[in-house]
């Protein structure tokens, strides 16, 4: 299996799509706090590519945002250790509209001294707004780090319009 990627124009700007095989493996906005490596994202397809898993993931992720979808059916394969896969799998349990904090997250997987490390999982999540980063919240419920910027954070929470009473209750 090859990687590969493309680019494709959304409301939160142009995204830099990555797959390989049949499974998305990254999403990434422009100026990404954590970008891929170069030598790992395969082959340039372009903007608007035919490729079916990218066309499929960006037209999903479209429909998401413009509130047409609330969840995703595409086969995902993020690169990461044990503990960020953990994390990740945990994020993708955040129900549409609703949030959580790092230090919840932490006391799900059984330490709260883990909220840090969390928070470095969280951050480093390569299939931004798909596994649903942007629900995890400081502890007090601000806005904190997002990958893309804090205001695509508030685009995507606004966009869910978020129950601000469910942040930290659901693990």
């Amino acid at each position: 299996m090859h990687p590969r990627h493309g680019t494709f124009a959304t409301s939160l700007g142009e995204l830099l799509f990555v797959a390989e095989g049949g499974a998305l493996t990254g999403i990434y906005f422009p100026e990404h706090r954590y970008p891929p490596d170069p030598d790992s994202i395969g082959e340039d397809l372009g903007s608007e590519p035919g490729d079916s898993v990218l066309a499929e993931a960006a037209r999903q992720l479209r429909d998401y945002l413009a509130g047409e979808r609330t969840g995703f059916d595409i086969a995902l394969a993020p690169r990461g250790d044990d503990f960020s896969q953990q994390v990740w799998t945990m994020l993708q349990q955040i129900p549409y509209g609703a949030t959580t904090t790092y230090g919840e997250l932490a006391v799900a997987l059984g330490n709260r001294a883990l909220a840090q490390r969390v928070g470095q999982a969280v951050g480093h999540n390569p299939v931004s707004v798909v596994i649903p980063c942007h629900r995890v919240l400081g502890a007090d419920g601000s806005l904190t780090g997002f990958a893309g910027g804090l205001d695509r954070k508030r685009a995507l929470l606004q966009l869910e319009e978020p129950d601000a009473a469910t942040a930290g209750r659901l693990f």
